[in-house]
């Protein structure tokens, strides 16, 4: 009877371990695929506040330079698509953030011409409501960069969590998926070449 009591208790003990374990490893998962949730919140959030400054920044523009009706129609379209675009925050994968980046970097690359414009427009240049706005975006661009950095962050610890042995098992039961990251844009590593 005493030999019996005790194999059933250290079966107890087993269990229990076993239940706390599984559940101290699900809660830590869900813990940070909410940060990776919340990073990913707060990247769309700046990428928010540029589209909102982008119709001021056209109307500024427009009061000057007439004659650049197609490059403030790219920027309009721009913008129309990368707001357009959105991911599901419980589906981040490389390729979902990959299409996501790509439309942004479109509009990037649609404000750099529209601020270029200044150059052949010196009363643009000097006005105050384009300047305030120009810094604003820079401020804006400057967030962005910094969110992306803090999203990858939180991906990578929860990739490495759902990776390591044996978080790894309760991951795959419970249907844990690896995120993406952020990425730069092709053709990054090469440096630009200045010629004077």
């Amino acid at each position: 009877m005493k030999k019996g009591l005790v194999t059933l208790i250290i079966i107890a003990a087993i269990l229990i371990g076993g239940f706390l374990w599984v559940k101290g490893a699900y809660n830590n998962m869900v813990t940070e695929d909410e940060n990776v949730q919340n990073a990913w919140a707060q990247v769309e959030n700046v990428y928010q506040r540029r589209a909102d400054l982008i119709p001021n920044l056209v109307a500024t523009v427009k009061g000057y330079a007439e004659h650049e009706s197609a490059t403030l129609e790219n920027v309009i379209a721009a913008r129309a698509k990368a707001t357009q675009m959105t991911v599901d925050p419980a589906n981040l994968s490389e390729e979902a953030i990959a299409k996501f980046n790509e439309a942004q970097g479109e509009l990037s690359t649609a404000l750099g011409r529209l601020l270029l414009i200044q150059e052949n427009y010196p009363d643009l240049k000097a006005n105050q409501q384009f300047s305030e706005l120009q810094a604003q975006l820079e401020g804006t661009e400057n967030r962005i960069a910094t969110e992306r950095m803090k999203f990858n962050d939180a991906a990578k610890v929860y990739n490495t969590m759902i990776r390591k042995f044996p978080d790894n098992i309760i991951a795959s039961i419970f249907g844990f998926e690896k995120k993406g990251y952020f990425e730069a844009q092709a053709g990054a590593e090469t440096a630009p070449k200045v010629e004077f």
